[in-house]
Order: structure tokens, then C-alpha cells, then sequence
């Protein structure tokens, strides 16, 4: 079922996604209007962006093809299921982390 709140914030919901900068964008584009659905998809755009800097920091330090290949499968994973919930104009928290980045950045309003 299509409402048309989702579908109104759908655009910068799914910019978001788009890398840091995506994210910075997507945050500005909803200012004016602040959308409840975009500003979930902001959150948890962030928490992976983040995410992917700080573990990706902490996974260099085992220098190990393994380590970093499971790493950025697991990013991958979070990246994509975020963006087809956004497409899909749902609201499901990305697995693992997404509750914590609904928490961690409820600034984001």
C-alpha cells in the first residue's frame, strides 16, 4: 500500500544512500519539508556510512583478504537492503546495526 507521505520523501530517502555526500544532500534536501520516512532513511544511510569508516579502520589493522572481504560483503549487504527498503518506500531497520542508528542519531529530525 502506497502513501503518498513515503512516496513524497522517496527521492532524498533513496539519495541518501548514495555515499557520505548523499547523505549530506539528502539531509538538506529535507529541511523544508521534513519527512519522518526520509529522515528513517537518513539515519540509517549515516549509521552505515559511519559504520563503514570506523570498522573499516579497525578491519585494516588485521591486513587479512578474509577479514576485509567479509567486511565489505557485510557493508554491501546493509547498503543494499537500506536502499531497497527506500525504493520500496518501507521503513524496516537495516540488520544488526539499524536499531542502534535510529537511537544514535535521533538528532536527525
Amino acid at each position: 500500500m502506497e502513501s503518498n507521505y513515503e512516496k513524497q520523501g522517496k527521492t532524498a530517502a533513496i539519495v541518501a544512500y548514495l555515499t557520505i555526500i548523499g547523505t549530506i544532500i539528502a539531509f538538506f534536501m529535507n529541511q523544508e519539508q521534513k519527512n519522518k520516512f526520509t529522515n528513517f532513511h537518513i539515519r540509517q544511510a549515516l549509521g552505515i556510512n559511519i559504520s563503514f569508516y570506523l570498522i573499516g579502520a579497525l578491519v585494516s589493522i588485521f591486513d587479512s583478504w578474509a577479514v576485509s572481504s567479509a567486511f565489505y560483503v557485510f557493508i554491501f549487504v546493509l547498503w543494499i537492503f537500506g536502499l531497497i527498503t527506500a525504493m520500496k518506500e518501507e521503513q524496516k531497520v537495516v540488520p544488526l546495526l539499524g536499531p542502534f542508528f535510529q537511537k544514535w542519531f535521533s538528532f536527525i529530525k
